[in-house]
């Protein structure tokens, strides 16, 4: 009963977070220089298309009056249309999620669990040749810039081998069902997923790694030893569970930016996602998109920090409170 009054009060906490959230990114883009109207009325428009426009969305009104209206319209469960497509920018969001759930959705859990097995693996003897090396490798791939492990991922990979492909979701004219649409899907998926994984990788091996030994070095895992129970049982049931709680809370904040896409590497690889519409609109000045988007990514960054919470509770009893 204690986690559910805890999970409720968490999930309590939301709504006032995505209120300031929705003023906040409001109030930013009603900040940005530069006249929405005129980049939709066009350069040219005489002085009265130019009040038209103002007038019919809404921008010849106080900047209380349209944080109101955008606030009461979001709260609806309406983000509003698109100054491109006139389409509704939820359903623009909703349409582009799945590619983005997919790319980051692998990513991330290809990362955490083989940066967290082999950061627990090597836990086991600090200090050593094997450590060392990982240890090296792993700092590496976090400090290299994602768009330039891209770069050299298509290049290897897709100008001078040919294996893979190197940009979009699926080939133009490709088979649109079944087995071999899946097929095209995974061979394009390969590349972005790779390179969004190699960053994450080596930070989970890291964090995994420190927090493994130190519980490797408390007194109750000595008492474990002794009793006599396998090494490879000390490390998975006793261990590694009481490590997990560090790795728990990066893969929370990671899993909360899921909706937000990789902005870089979609654009990069021209992955239909989340990022890439969040950086055509900002090309754009599509502002209903990017506020909308906006929105979305910290509903789900609250989500994660309440599931993150709940998963806390589980695994250890003393943050029942």
């Amino acid at each position: 009963m204690r986690i559910w009054r805890t999970g409720l009060t968490r999930l309590l906490q939301v709504f006032p977070v995505l209120l300031v959230v929705v003023v906040l990114n409001f109030t930013l883009i009603h900040l940005a220089p530069g006249d929405i109207s005129g980049l939709l009325a066009g350069e040219s428009a005489d002085p009265a298309y130019l009040a038209g426009v103002r007038a019919q969305y809404g921008l010849d009104q106080p900047y209380i009056v349209q944080l109101w209206r955008y606030i009461a319209t979001v709260a609806s469960g309406d983000l509003g249309l698109s100054f491109r497509t006139h389409q509704p920018v939820l359903w623009e969001v909703l349409q582009r999620t799945p590619a983005t759930l997919l790319l980051v959705g692998t990513a991330l859990t290809c990362s955490i669990v083989v940066g967290t097995t082999i950061g627990a693996w090597i836990a086991r003897k600090p200090g050593g040749w094997l450590d060392q090396i990982i240890s090296l490798v792993s700092i590496s791939l976090f400090s290299i810039p994602v768009f330039w492990l891209g770069l050299m991922l298509i290049l290897i990979f897709a100008v001078w081998n040919r294996w893979l492909p190197t940009s979009g979701m699926q080939t133009p004219g490709g088979p649109r069902e079944g087995l071999a649409m899946v097929t095209d899907v995974l061979r394009h998926l390969v590349l972005p997923a790779l390179t969004l994984a190699a960053a994450w990788v080596g930070q989970y091996v890291r964090l995994s790694r420190s927090a493994v030994q130190a519980v490797l070095a408390e007194s109750y895992i000595t008492t474990v030893r002794a009793i006599g129970f396998p090494e490879r049982r000390v490390l998975l049931h006793y261990a590694l569970r009481n490590a997990l709680l560090p790795v728990i809370t990066v893969f929370g904040l990671q899993l909360g930016l899921v909706l937000a896409g990789a902005t870089l590497t979609e654009t990069l690889f021209s992955w239909p996602g989340l990022g890439r519409l969040i950086y055509d609109a900002i090309l754009a000045r599509d502002t209903p998109v990017i506020m909308g988007a906006f929105v979305m990514m910290s509903f789900s960054v609250a989500l994660a920090s309440f599931a993150t919470d709940i998963a806390y509770a589980a695994l250890d009893p003393r943050v029942r409170f």
